[in-house]
């Protein structure tokens, strides 16, 4: 397929127009011609560049790219060394970073339900279509630490807990993959027993303390790992490509 064939394919799934982001969604380094081999993944760091350069990839496309809102413009360190590697090997690098969150069935927040048996009821900001953040609800009720295995068992990753002083049992939820933890606010004012995301930040503990909601923090890239996974998975099973995801082990 065409490169510019295929952004509009990327484009027309996951219609970057409809959110604000903070960085550029689509092609963001020019490559090859023609799109045959794609590798996806999380992040377009140095180490999965290399792994795209060592499959023959003419295509990376990942959730987190470059050029961000706030970022130095100047092409140095390691900016230049990525970008080089791009264009040396004649690779584009396409990056989708909030429309892939948001996608109803491949993004990282519906995969990350399917993923932990949560049945989502809607957007979080109840007035906002393209929420950034999901709720929804467990089949039975469960206890918080039942759960926290749960979280830890799926993601293979130990998440942390924090307990909400009730210890109440966990039957609605809400999420928001990667660094959403400033959601847990609003998710507490909605009477929502448990908060689900990747990072944790200092504030978060008092807050699930005082507002009596379960917080659980399973990693950035581990809540994110599986909007790539499924966009791959998308392109080869619907489109026919030679596609593969790559996971490029992150702790965070």
């Amino acid at each position: 397929m065409q490169r510019k064939q295929f952004q509009q394919l990327l484009n027309d799934v996951l219609k970057p127009d409809r959110i604000k982001d903070y960085c550029p969604n689509g092609l963001q380094v020019q490559g090859s011609d023609v799109v045959e081999k794609i590798v996806t993944g999380v992040t377009a760091s140095q180490e999965l560049i290399d792994v795209a350069i060592a499959k023959g990839a003419d295509t990376l496309l990942v959730h987190h790219g470059y050029f961000w809102k706030n970022e130095a413009y100047n092409i140095t360190g390691i900016k230049h060394k990525r970008i080089k590697s791009l264009l040396v090997n004649d690779i584009n690098l396409f990056a989708y970073h909030l429309p892939l969150d948001i996608h109803e069935t491949l993004g990282n927040n519906a995969q990350l339900a399917k993923l932990l048996n949560i049945k989502v009821t809607g957007p979080l900001e109840l007035d906002n279509p393209v929420s950034v953040s999901l709720q929804g609800e467990l089949a039975h009720a469960t206890s918080a630490q039942d759960f926290q295995k749960q979280i830890s068992t799926a993601l293979n990753r130990e998440a942390m807990h924090i307990s909400a002083p009730s210890n109440k049992k966990i039957k609605t939820l809400a999420w928001c993959t990667g660094g959403g933890q400033g959601y847990i606010e609003l998710a507490a004012e909605l009477g929502i027993d448990a908060f689900i995301t990747g990072e944790v930040s200092e504030q978060t503990t008092h807050i699930a303390r005082e507002m009596d909601i379960h917080f659980f923090a399973a990693g950035h890239h581990a809540t994110e790992r599986y909007g790539a996974k499924a966009l791959a998975e998308f392109l080869a099973q619907e489109h026919g490509f030679d596609a593969e995801f790559i996971d490029i082990d992150n702790p965070v």
